[in-house]
């Protein structure tokens, strides 16, 4: 797989800092993107060291003309990872005669960093790449979303975020079944639980977790091997996948009783 010039979105922490340290080594372009500005120069500083030469942009995925300024101007590119994205999940109901919610700008933010800016990455990337020439694998470039096994089901606990990861999924999916003819490879990975900040300040069990570099080795494996989907762990893919067929009062009442993304179990997300 030829990924010298990689562009990563969400590098300043997660999994995008993960990636981009694992794919560090000398002969290799880093395009790294985050919020963060003080910790983006920290990774870079670590790839640096490695042996990577390292650009960073400072700016927020929603931002599209932000997106397309930076992505449209970072030259050829090989692989593009979608890293930036937010969660959280319901409040505690004000009053014993209300219920569990989600304020509307909660709301909102997820789908703007979640689902607008996957967009904002992809696109851009997507014209850069239909304008290279294929590589001696037939490849023009490989562009990878992060999804989430939330997105395969309608979990009352965390609705905004598995609504826009069920659209990251659709979206990546669909769309490569139409861009693997240009030679452009798009794989949506749908994970559990990963040991990132992000989950760190959970109040409530997670299965499945996993460690964000044994994440990190295999969503590069999954690419080498062209997956349009990549999905761990598959046990817990396959039982939400199971949860989704069953009739919606059926799987509610076996939701509601899970302490798993229970109101209030899920610290306040940053909106800024």
């Amino acid at each position: 797989m030829k990924h010298d010039r990689i562009l990563i979105t969400g590098a300043s922490s997660g999994l995008g800092r993960s990636l981009a340290l694992t794919l560090a080594r000398p002969g290799r372009t880093l395009h790294l993107g985050g919020r963060n500005e003080s910790r983006l120069m920290e990774v870079a500083q670590h790839c640096i060291s490695r042996g990577a030469g390292v650009e960073i942009s400072r700016g927020d995925v929603s931002d599209r003309s932000h997106m397309e300024n930076w992505i449209g101007t970072s030259g050829p590119l090989d692989l593009v990872l979608a890293c930036a994205g937010i969660t959280g999940g319901t409040r505690r109901p004000d009053s014993p005669d209300d219920a569990p919610y989600e304020p509307d700008a909660q709301i909102r933010r997820f789908f703007q960093t979640n689902c607008d800016g996957v967009l904002n990455t992809v696109l851009p990337a997507l014209s850069i790449m239909r304008q290279q020439p294929r590589a001696a694998d037939g490849m023009r470039g490989r562009i990878c979303a992060i999804s989430s096994v939330a997105g395969l089901v309608s979990y009352p606990g965390t609705p905004a975020y598995s609504a826009t990861k069920a659209a990251v999924d659709r979206f990546m999916v669909a769309t490569g079944g139409t861009m693997k003819q240009a030679g452009i490879l798009l794989s949506s990975v749908v994970c559990g639980f990963l040991n990132t900040p992000m989950t760190a300040r959970n109040h409530f069990p997670m299965p499945g977790m996993t460690d964000v570099e044994n994440a990190s080795r295999r969503i590069l494996r999954g690419l080498r091997r062209n997956e349009r989907r990549i999905v761990f762990p598959l046990w817990l893919a396959a039982g939400s996948r199971f949860m989704d067929l069953l009739p919606i009062a059926l799987a509610e009442r076996y939701y509601t009783h899970q302490p798993t993304g229970a109101a209030g179990t899920m610290p306040e997300p940053d909106l800024s």
